[in-house]
């Protein structure tokens, strides 16, 4: 190598060395403080450093952390969700939100997040933030929805390709504060996925049900839910309501648990209300209550829905005038037949007859590869186990939920 060449890599190197530190100071900040967070994302609404790393520890907020800047990551430094916590001062308390998004591309992710008098994220669909991601974060005791994604009827825009997965959503006290209460609560969203959560305990004291563990209404279209389990809440899954509509969208592999506590506000497993061409299939749903259905396409407006290889104990049912293409499904599920049924574990105990190899695989959009509530290969068989879970004769590895301690029913 010639000596101008040798100056010239050289100068190359002195270069990177000088610069990538520098791009990694500005890429992230560590916070440890409730003022040192509040700052952080201050600086990141203007400009400043995308990533914030909380630091373990409690975080008791004064107010809100408002998010208006795009691009902005928050996330526990540890990855460990329970060591992180964000505050509010409790569900009666003066702190409203823990984030109130306003910007696109926003994710918040391994922490946990609660006790607001509101909601614990609420993304401004009306003025379009968009491409939110909430991933491995524990939300609990909110009085209204846990995570709101807002509408309004003057705005032309909405909320679009939003992620929520791995998280827990819970009511410490194993019941909520009043009815009007949800898991993840969003108007006029579209291409929006819900994926591999657990929701426990959205359920109301008072005479009225609680909204559902995962909804999508006023216009919302496109949405994904998939792998979820629901135990104890008053109502599972909706697309729609009343005449709030929602378009196409796909319910499967959910499994949907309620047992006879506070059977009084229990109601219906998977919702479909003014819903148009819903594809809701190999769901499981079992309920110890005395609510007669799992499912329900309701009213005229509800129409093209296809309901395929779902397995429940209790009916699936038009209401209303409501119209779907119904095949291949079992409402007839016996305790028996789930490992432990008492405990909200739905998996199949045994190659069941009638439902092990005996769904139908001729499902309009069904994925490739097609796979199951533990991320399982389907089918292990000669076809399709009918319900969110396909048996597996040997065991096989899978990309399960991991074991929350305390979580199950005692």
């Amino acid at each position: 190598m010639s000596r101008k060449a040798c100056i010239l890599q050289a100068f190359i190197l002195v270069e990177l060395a000088l610069m990538l530190p520098y791009s990694l100071a500005q890429a992230e900040v560590v916070v440890t403080t409730v003022p040192q967070l509040a700052a952080a994302v201050a600086n990141a609404n203007a400009g400043g450093d995308k990533t914030i790393l909380v630091a373990d520890g409690t975080y008791t907020l004064d107010s809100l952390l408002h998010i208006t800047g795009d691009n902005i990551t928050i996330r526990g430094q540890s990855g460990n969700r329970g060591a992180v916590i964000i505050r509010g001062q409790g569900m009666e308390g003066g702190v409203s939100h823990v984030f109130l998004v306003r910007g696109s591309y926003f994710t918040v992710r391994d922490m946990t997040i609660g006790w607001v008098y509101y909601h614990a994220v609420q993304i401004h669909g009306e003025l379009g933030a968009s491409h939110v991601t909430i991933s491995n974060v524990r939300i609990v005791d909110t009085r209204e929805q846990m995570v709101k994604v807002s509408t309004s009827s003057s705005s032309p825009h909405s909320s679009t390709n939003g992620l929520v997965e791995n998280c827990l959503f819970e009511y410490s006290a194993g019941i909520g504060p009043q009815w009007y209460i949800g898991g993840v609560d969003a108007h006029k969203s579209s291409n929006w996925v819900v994926r591999n959560n657990i929701f426990k305990n959205i359920a109301s004291p008072s005479a009225s049900i609680a909204e559902h563990a995962i909804h999508f209404w006023s216009g919302s279209q496109d949405t994904l839910v998939e792998g979820n389990l629901i135990i104890d809440c008053d109502r599972g899954i909706g697309f729609g309501l009343g005449s709030s509509t929602h378009v196409r969208g796909v319910i499967r592999n959910n499994m949907i648990f309620h047992s006879t506590r506070n059977p009084a506000f229990a109601d219906v497993g998977i919702d479909l209300q003014s819903s148009t061409d819903a594809r809701v299939f190999n769901n499981t749903i079992f309920f110890g209550n005395g609510y007669p259905n799992a499912i329900e396409y309701r009213f005229a407006t509800t129409s093209g829905a296809y309901i395929a290889n779902n397995l429940t104990n209790k009916a699936i049912v038009s209401r209303d005038g409501g119209t779907a293409t119904l095949t291949h499904n079992v409402t007839s599920a016996q305790a028996g037949w789930f490992t432990d049924p008492d405990n909200a574990d739905l998996h199949l105990a045994s190659a069941v007859a009638g439902v092990v190899d005996s769904g139908t695989s001729a499902i309009p959009g069904l994925p490739s590869p097609f796979l199951d509530f533990d991320g399982q290969q389907r089918p292990m068989g000669p076809g399709i186990d009918i319900g969110a879970d396909e048996y597996a004769r040997v065991a096989t590895p899978g990309i399960c939920i991991p074991a929350i301690p305390g979580l199950l029913l005692e």
